[in-house]
């Protein structure tokens, strides 16, 4: 006979610590504020006797040399982007955790993927949020009319594993995961027991039926996932939607996926019928640049395989605060700070008294020690007031003696640079013999292998 035990623990938010004490500061992440308290029921039944005395039942073990590993079997989902992020396509079985903020259109690329799949696949969409009726007036903005799209608008988990039995798709989409309860819980949707929870069961869904499952997550203040952070662990594939809701550019990265890389982003942008693929995001990133202005540098960065061109701006104005103020905007604060600091011990240009501010155009964040050099000569050409050559593009990353490092795939950056138009480049002179220009008859390779010697190309 089971025994049912009530007990209140409480949970970290942020990294799922668990204590039978509250705290103010989590003792593991060392967050303020994040213990929630909840209720857990402990059930000891005959299955704990029965696994102790050796009675379970064991389960198949295949050989891995008997296991398949063909890569065609994974679903295209039409969107070439999206493809891209996921390493190739959707690998059945597979449970995808795409996340972002509010109105920054999960949604809506999951249900113009349906138009796609539904060719060949059944689909069944679960919303916890909205009404049937509510998204057939979506998928008529969208234009997505198919027969294999099944549309269930609920929030009970057991309902979902029953209605995915009857049903049996071919994938399933679960919009959000911050909606669904499991009755046998006591807490309320969204906390950290039942996301937790409805998470695992969604989960042996996918492993055991080969079925993959889309699973949409909210992201609170901080910008992560609302919910456990065990919640990443537990899925096979982690997905960010970054952007400004006000603007119409929105960037796919993959945080975590266990099968592909994680370093391929996807652009797209937000029109009135949703969201269309950018194809070339250099050129989206880098349209409307100004010209014959002072603090403006190209970048060429590597986002997986993927070279990318970008603006960088820098801005240098004298401070009317006690101390001088330095913010930065797609570019990791504490490297300016450490810029800065390179340009005025190895450079001499002073900024002790002088306000700084580095922006990366297109809401692209530049997180590649690459970008280094085109920050710096950003700062130094508004510094100067010096005006930099519209048609020049730098990479190269920095060390605290200001000298000019080499980078990786210096043949698709410079191949990227001269394909749209660009005429002169400065590298790591280290990295100049990798470069086969025989295809690139006039373009000008500036090798350098000091600050210095970059400030004097511009200059």
């Amino acid at each position: 006979m089971a025994v049912t035990k009530n007990k209140t623990v409480f949970i970290c938010s942020e990294c799922g610590y668990e204590t039978s004490k509250w705290y103010g500061k989590c003792p593991d992440c060392g967050a303020w504020n994040t213990l929630t308290e909840q209720v857990r029921q402990q059930v000891s039944s005959n299955k704990a006797k029965a696994a102790a005395a050796g009675t379970a039942v064991p389960v198949h073990a295949a050989r891995l040399s008997e296991i398949s590993s063909d890569d065609s079997q994974r679903y295209k989902t039409g969107v070439d982007e999206l493809d891209r992020v996921l390493g190739g396509g959707i690998v059945p079985g597979s449970v995808m955790l795409l996340s972002g903020d509010p109105g920054i259109g999960k949604s809506t690329l999951l249900l113009q993927i349906c138009e796609y799949l539904c060719a060949g696949l059944k689909i069944l969409y679960v919303s916890g949020e909205e009404s049937a009726r509510q998204l057939k007036l979506r998928a008529n903005r969208l234009k997505v009319n198919s027969d294999h799209l099944y549309i269930a608008a609920t929030t009970d988990i057991e309902s979902i594993l029953e209605t995915i039995r009857s049903v049996s798709p071919d994938i399933v989409m679960i919009d959000s995961i911050q909606t669904m309860n499991l009755a046998a819980l006591t807490s309320s949707s969204g906390s950290i027991a039942q996301v937790r929870e409805c998470t695992q069961i969604l989960i042996g869904v996918a492993k055991s039926m080969e079925i993959p499952i889309f699973i949409v997550g909210h992201v609170n203040k901080d910008g992560a996932i609302a919910g456990p952070k065990v919640l990443e662990h537990m899925v096979d594939a982690v997905l960010y939607f970054e952007g400004d809701r006000n603007h119409c550019y929105r960037i796919l990265r993959a945080v975590k996926n266990r099968y592909g890389s994680t370093n391929e982003i996807g652009v797209f942008e937000m029109a009135q019928d949703g969201l269309r693929e950018v194809p070339n995001p250099s050129m989206m990133l880098l349209s409307g640049r100004p010209e014959n202005v002072s603090g403006t540098c190209v970048a060429c960065v590597m986002e997986g395989s993927r070279p990318i061109l970008t603006e960088v701006q820098a801005l240098v104005s004298k401070t009317g605060f006690p101390a001088p103020r330095r913010m930065s905007t797609g570019f990791d604060y504490n490297r300016a700070a450490l810029l800065i600091a390179v340009l005025e011990k190895r450079c001499g240009y002073f900024f002790g008294n002088l306000d700084a501010y580095v922006n990366v155009v297109g809401g692209l964040r530049l997180d590649e020690p690459a970008a280094d050099l085109p920050v710096a000569l950003a700062l130094v050409s508004n510094l100067l007031d010096k005006c930099m050559d519209d048609e020049i593009a730098a990479f190269g990353e920095i060390g605290l003696a200001g000298e000019i490092r080499s980078v990786t795939n210096v043949q698709q950056r410079v191949s990227e640079i001269y394909r749209l138009g660009f005429k002169s480049c400065i590298l790591p002179r280290s990295n100049l013999k990798q470069v086969d220009t025989s295809q690139m008859p006039d373009i000008n390779l500036f090798g350098v292998s000091n600050l210095s010697q970059a400030i004097a190309v511009i200059r």
